[in-house]
């Protein structure tokens, strides 16, 4: 059953929408007929944004259960998006976390979201997702995290793969993952060719093949591109911003 949207999640969404940079979906003749799963960079905020407002309405993204909790929006906000500021300025960041909890169970509460736990209740992310994907429904995720895979990217934590091997149980198909690439710069949002889960391998063969895959597809796609500014998983100085044409060691 979809979310019953408040009138103000609406109206918000709508003001956004009218401000927020028109987005350009390229490569939509990549996604598979069947539902899949969307993996892409998370570029701060652009990513859920971007997704919230240009994907169609069967599209839903996962999002940290702490981002719609009241009590928890405030550490979380501040340790993943604010933690790297200059110290002078973290006092103020640290009380912004506080002012933007309730907008943040609002938004994240009435967008097209799933709810991603860490701890026993995952399995209730899990089976939602199967639900969703069931219902002809496509998952995103942004699964980086605080470690530098290369100038485009952060690495990815491998657990969501194992919705593949859950999904395989539950129909019998073996699901498929998209690649995505999000340059707010270029105001586009490219996706790749997809791989496909192989439920006759371990599941952590799969895990590392697929991450590795859908990591070099999206750094591939991002360098093929014209010249443009990188917007980093990490809230870091705009000043330290990568270039998509910069050399590194991967």
């Amino acid at each position: 059953m979809n979310k019953k949207k408040s009138r103000l999640f609406r109206f918000i969404k709508y003001i956004v929408r009218l401000v927020y940079q028109k987005t350009e979906i390229i490569g939509l003749e990549n996604l598979p007929d069947e539902p899949c799963v969307i993996v892409g960079n998370h570029s701060q905020i652009h990513g859920p944004i971007a997704c919230e407002l240009y994907l169609p309405e069967n599209y839903y993204t996962w999002c940290a259960s702490q981002m719609m909790k009241l009590k928890e929006v405030p550490a979380y906000t501040y340790k993943d998006f604010w933690s790297g500021k200059p110290k002078p300025l973290r006092p103020l960041f640290k009380l912004i976390s506080y002012i933007i909890a309730p907008l943040c169970v609002l938004l994240f509460n009435n967008a097209r979201t799933i709810a991603v736990y860490k701890d026993n209740r995952v399995l209730k992310t899990f089976k939602e997702s199967i639900t969703k994907l069931e219902n002809k429904n496509n998952i995103v995720i942004f699964p980086e995290y605080d470690k530098i895979y290369n100038n485009i990217i952060y690495d990815f934590q491998e657990g969501f793969v194992d919705l593949a091997k859950l999904y395989y149980k539950r129909t019998g198909k073996e699901l498929s993952f998209v690649p995505l690439y999000l340059a707010p710069k270029l105001k586009r949002m490219h996706l790749g060719k997809p791989i496909k889960f192989s439920a006759d391998k371990p599941i952590e063969e799969e895990r590392r093949r697929i991450c590795d895959y859908l990591m070099s597809e999206i750094t591939d796609i991002a360098r093929s591109l014209p010249e443009h500014t990188v917007i980093p998983y990490r809230n870091i100085p705009k000043k330290q911003y990568p270039k998509n044409t910069s050399k590194d060691a991967k």
